[in-house]
């Protein structure tokens, strides 16, 4: 099974070559990476150069936003399976990709996912949360719920049914990805009780209280886009459980 891994970027110089650097040690053979850059003004494309010898398609263009980015990236994708890791994440370990591509072959899986664990700079080892991605079922999308995104690994033909991202959504575009695609409740999934994915803190949906308010417009909206009842306080429900992630590691 042939795993095509996303990742888009800009002015991301600092941190684009830890991401390099985990999917090329993946023990996974022939994955296809592909490096999407919004026509950075800082050292990206050298360090593409520099470090990506496995990266199979590099652009370097301008774009009209992060969903916009990953829609050049999934129309360039080959392969079976499809996953987005960030400029600043990595996966947990080298033997993620083979694992999750077993998983989802052996059990003719539509889609697969597992937690991500945050860790705060510079200790990589240093987990302050888990993004528990296990409390995520198609009816719990009226709630927000939604698997940790560059831990989530999707088969290319879901795309191809369901379409691409929506890019007038600036911050919840994997939210009403998901609520579209996994809303019939006909995907075969499960998740994988495992840490899969490593993310910094500070990603722009975790960065301050206008982004959650942001964020939960934009989940209002995907939700009722898609045809599922929900109001604020559903919504709004959720961030209990998601304060006790910083708590139970």
């Amino acid at each position: 099974m042939k795993v095509t891994v996303i990742t888009v970027c800009r002015n991301s110089e600092e941190t684009l070559p830890d991401t390099l650097r985990s999917v090329a040690e993946q023990s996974l053979p022939g994955v296809e990476h592909i490096v999407v850059d919004g026509a950075s003004t800082d050292a990206t494309a050298e360090v593409v150069r520099r470090h990506g010898d496995h990266v199979a398609k590099f652009v370097s263009e301008p774009d009209h936003g992060i969903y916009d980015a990953m829609n050049k990236g999934l129309c360039l994708a080959t392969g079976d399976l499809v996953a987005f890791l960030n400029a600043d994440d990595r996966y947990a370990d080298a033997g993620v990709l083979e694992r999750v591509a077993r998983a989802v072959h052996d059990e003719g899986l539509d889609a697969i996912f597992g937690d991500a664990a945050f860790f705060r700079v510079p200790d990589r080892h240093s987990v302050v949360r888990r993004y528990r991605s296990d409390r995520f079922s198609p009816r719990r999308l009226a709630w927000g719920w939604m698997p940790a995104h560059p831990a989530l690994f999707m088969r290319r033909k879901i795309f191809q049914r369901v379409g691409l991202f929506h890019t007038d959504y600036r911050i919840a575009g994997d939210f009403e990805f998901v609520a579209r695609a996994f809303k019939d409740g006909t995907l075969r999934y499960r998740h994988l009780p495992e840490i899969l994915v490593m993310m910094r803190l500070g990603g722009v949906s975790t960065a301050g209280w206008r982004s959650t308010l942001l964020l939960n417009r934009e989940v209002l909206r995907a939700c009722r886009e898609n045809g599922i009842p929900t109001n604020l306080m559903k919504v709004l429900s959720k961030y209990p459980m998601k304060l006790c992630e910083y708590f139970l590691l």
